[in-house]
């Protein structure tokens, strides 16, 4: 299968995907309910599109595309209660959190579907493992070679998302001393990690993907398991690295920030990416999975080492105007709060502390994909 042409989209247009927790409402374990779920949403018309995902204990959904954060925010909302109204006939919880605080991997069921099951006897275990949750967002772009820009421009800025998002403190009952620690697992497929540093989409395509199809490893670019890849059938970029957060409304600003920052990188604010900002890549990677805001990177073009929450709070400030101009303002203002009060880890942990189970902590959860939260 060869790469498709780079379809041309609405540059700064945005969609976003969120992998959701099906949880059983006795004992707040997973439940392999995706193909019940998948038969009612499929009685009348869905707000966007909902799929399965590896595991049955899974769904995805996807919105449509948007240009502003009104408009994604209720959809979402729609999204949101129509899949509660479903889950409530079901007697079926969802919720956000990036990992399912005890539930046990050995215990999932690989979904009936045959890309899934190639994966399952391919990556063995590694499948099952991969019952974690996470958001991606899509970012339009005008050209290949505007969607290869980004996705290198945007390298210093993961770490950004990672610790905004994360909400996976707890995996098989403990603690695991980690903000993100989802991203483990996704890091354990050989594919995983970045992009190859080029910037030319006729160079991508002829220089790299050929040839990688040519040695049967890859058939698309499904098979990439990056933090950032290009989508050409859909004319995007994809932003990989953001557990699911606990509230849809959390979702959209995440989309937001990413829309922002894009609009400012593509002005020409910052010097060109070149490869060797790739040196302090999984360190700072590490860094906020590890510490969440409390970490610190090293910023790779000065070489010089930062809090994560004070670059965080400084970008902010530099893209203020692009987001007032995409309608974004109140979204970032959220993040901004969050980098005093904490994120959704520091809220699970605390639930966890004050009510001394892991049940509670999945409690919380629903609650907060139901409701929102005030952090």
């Amino acid at each position: 299968m060869s790469l498709p042409e780079f379809t041309k989209s609405e540059s700064l247009t945005m969609g976003v995907e969120l992998e959701l927790q099906l949880v059983n409402l006795s004992d707040f374990d997973l439940a392999p309910a995706s193909p019940d779920m998948l038969e009612l949403l499929g009685r009348a018309p869905f707000p966007g599109n909902v799929t399965p995902e590896i595991t049955e204990s899974m769904i995805e959904i996807n919105s449509s595309i948007h240009r502003e954060h009104g408009t994604l925010v209720d959809e979402l909302r729609v999204i949101r209660d129509t899949l509660l109204r479903a889950g409530d006939r079901l007697n079926v919880g969802l919720c956000g959190g990036g990992t399912h605080p005890f539930q046990q991997w050995s215990q999932r069921r690989i979904y009936e579907k045959p890309r899934f099951r190639e994966v399952s006897a391919l990556y063995g275990y590694l499948a099952k493992q991969f019952t974690v949750f996470g958001q991606h967002v899509h970012i339009g772009c005008s050209s290949g070679d505007q969607a290869l820009f980004l996705l290198h421009a945007l390298n210093r800025y993961i770490p950004h998302f990672i610790a905004l998002s994360a909400s996976s403190p707890f995996l098989q009952g403990s603690d695991t001393q980690f903000q993100s620690a989802r991203l483990n697992s996704v890091f354990a497929f050989p594919l995983s990690g970045r992009a190859p540093f080029l910037l030319s989409w006729d160079a991508f395509e002829r220089d790299y993907f050929a040839r990688m199809e040519d040695t049967g490893i890859v058939r698309s670019m499904k098979d990439f398991y990056w933090d950032l890849r290009p989508k050409p059938e859909y004319g995007t970029i994809e932003l990989r690295v953001c557990d699911t957060p606990l509230s849809v409304e959390h979702a959209a600003a995440l989309a937001c920030y990413l829309q922002a920052l894009c609009s400012y990188l593509l002005e020409g604010n910052e010097p060109a990416p070149k490869e060797d900002d790739y040196l302090v890549y999984n360190y700072n990677r590490f860094q906020a999975c590890r510490f969440g805001l409390d970490g610190s990177i090293v910023l790779p073009q000065e070489h010089e080492a930062v809090s994560l929450r004070d670059d965080i709070r400084g970008t902010l400030g530099r893209i203020e105007a692009h987001a007032a101009r995409l309608g974004s303002t109140e979204a970032l203002a959220g993040l901004r709060a969050m980098l005093e009060t904490g994120g959704d880890a520091a809220q699970l942990r605390r639930t966890h502390e004050e009510q001394g189970s892991v049940e509670s902590m999945v409690d919380f959860a629903l609650g907060s994909f139901r409701n929102g939260y005030e952090r």
